[in-house]
């Protein structure tokens, strides 16, 4: 006799260092969060970028080595002149690095851009194995605990009126999706923030 398998307990975890982000490789973890605080230099930046008033946007595919530095030439060359430039593409390539790391990623999807609106207004799933998220300067974006919103027909669901979660400027999140091995029907709800305040967004995608 097969005996019943027990429920997995899908749930978020965070804290206050850079290690909280590997507990996204748990079973039934689908959100890591590093609570972090940006250094007021790259907050500074960030908020000069948003400052030139263009809908700014670098995506490119990374061939990546976690024994090797990533490379970044050129990111956002037109913020290049700004103060804090630098300090901002040695953050990313942590992040890349870190990313990298983490999963023994060969190749990662770079995407950062200035939005202004929400990008995915409604409450969606990631069909990616996972995906690092972090907001510059602006609203984060917003997502929900298990069982706030029915999954069947996500789509086509309205928005609950309350408890809706938001990661915060500066926080690093990664969020396992639809497609990583065993979170079938688990992906973490989330969706763009609401609202038509500018942000600067920054996200990696593991590809192989």
């Amino acid at each position: 006799m097969r005996l019943a398998q027990k429920p997995v307990d899908i749930h978020q975890v965070f804290g206050e260092s850079p290690q909280s982000l590997a507990d996204i490789l748990l079973e039934g973890v689908n959100l890591a969060v590093w609570q972090r605080r940006l250094p007021a230099q790259i907050e500074d930046f960030a908020a000069l970028v948003l400052s030139l008033e263009q809908p700014l946007a670098d995506e490119r595919v990374l061939e990546v080595d976690e024994h090797q530095p990533p490379r970044l030439n050129n990111l956002l060359p037109e913020a290049a002149d700004l103060h804090g430039y630098e300090s901002f593409v040695a953050d990313v390539a942590w992040l890349v690095a870190a990313f990298t790391c983490l999963l023994g990623a060969r190749r990662v999807g770079l995407r950062l851009r200035v939005l202004q609106g929400a990008m995915c207004p409604r409450f969606h799933v990631d069909h990616v194995p996972l995906r690092l998220l972090t907001t510059y300067v602006g609203p984060g974006s917003e997502w929900l605990r298990e069982g706030a919103i029915r999954r069947e027909g996500l789509h086509l669901a309205p928005a609950p009126v309350d408890n809706i979660e938001c990661l915060k400027a500066g926080e690093v999140a990664i969020l396992k999706g639809e497609k990583w091995l065993g979170n079938e029907g688990a992906g973490l709800v989330h969706r763009s923030p609401s609202g038509s305040e500018r942000r600067l967004l920054f996200s990696l995608d593991w590809l192989a």
